[in-house]
């Protein structure tokens, strides 16, 4: 637990609407939402990521749905991460990449890179042909501590992940990268670079948002050592 306890602050929580499923398009989904307009959204946020809620834009929020409990929160426990095989040549692989920390906000380059990935990736779905509007309300928030972890080649932008900094961990809330860049694993370079992050700063967790057992698109994350599910209110490693 954080130096914060949820019971001291006063919050409303919100159920949305029924709505189609981001993994499994034939399920409805809804979601418990933090009230997005209190002042204490930002003493909050710490515990709530600690009981399986995620930041998206300005919301924090949680799957609540009514016939499926797929969305398990996931974290890596840094201490105990070591990267197999795999991890290693995806590092050596991206030894030529620069590393840095930026400011959290939409600049030119971030928005053309961001439309290109949601593009290729989800070219038919609601998340393309995003605004600048679009990454903002998604990407971006004026109560939390975000920063963006760039990835450059010959100072190319090639990757990017939107990260918060917690009292506890970073979160890993969103990563886009150059979908010509599929052999470069840099969707896992950039969690490779979290971690790194996190150890640099003594800080015991990396939270990786919701893994479904068994979906294709979610497996990568079980491939991460020391990895933590919450099950029934407690963190447990995942066998």
């Amino acid at each position: 637990m954080t130096a914060h306890s949820p019971q001291a602050f006063p919050i409303r929580l919100f159920l949305t609407s029924p709505h189609e499923c981001g993994y499994y398009p034939e399920r409805e989904a809804r979601s418990v939402v933090l009230d997005p307009a209190s002042p204490f959204l930002a003493q909050i946020y710490p515990d709530a990521i600690d009981y399986g809620f995620r930041r998206s834009g300005a919301q924090v929020y949680r799957p609540h749905c009514a016939n499926c409990k797929a969305c398990i929160a996931t974290r890596i426990r840094v201490d105990e991460f070591n990267p197999d095989r795999s991890q290693r040549r995806c590092l050596a692989r991206n030894a030529d990449l620069r590393v840095a920390v930026a400011q959290a906000r939409c600049r030119r380059e971030y928005f053309d890179l961001y439309s290109r990935y949601l593009d290729a990736r989800h070219g038919d779905g609601p998340m393309a042909q995003a605004s600048i509007e679009d990454f903002e309300q998604f990407l971006l928030s004026a109560w939390c501590h975000t920063q963006f972890i760039e990835l450059r080649h010959d100072n190319v932008l090639v990757g990017l992940a939107v990260t918060d900094v917690l009292p506890q961990g970073l979160s890993a809330v969103y990563t886009f990268y150059d979908p010509d860049l599929t052999k470069r694993s840099l969707g896992t370079f950039a969690i490779l670079q979290q971690i790194a992050a996190a150890a640099q700063r003594q800080l015991p967790f990396v939270y990786l948002g919701y893994w479904l057992d068994g979906h294709p698109k979610m497996d990568y994350k079980r491939r991460f050592s020391g990895l933590e599910v919450l099950r029934d209110g407690h963190w447990q490693t995942l066998a």
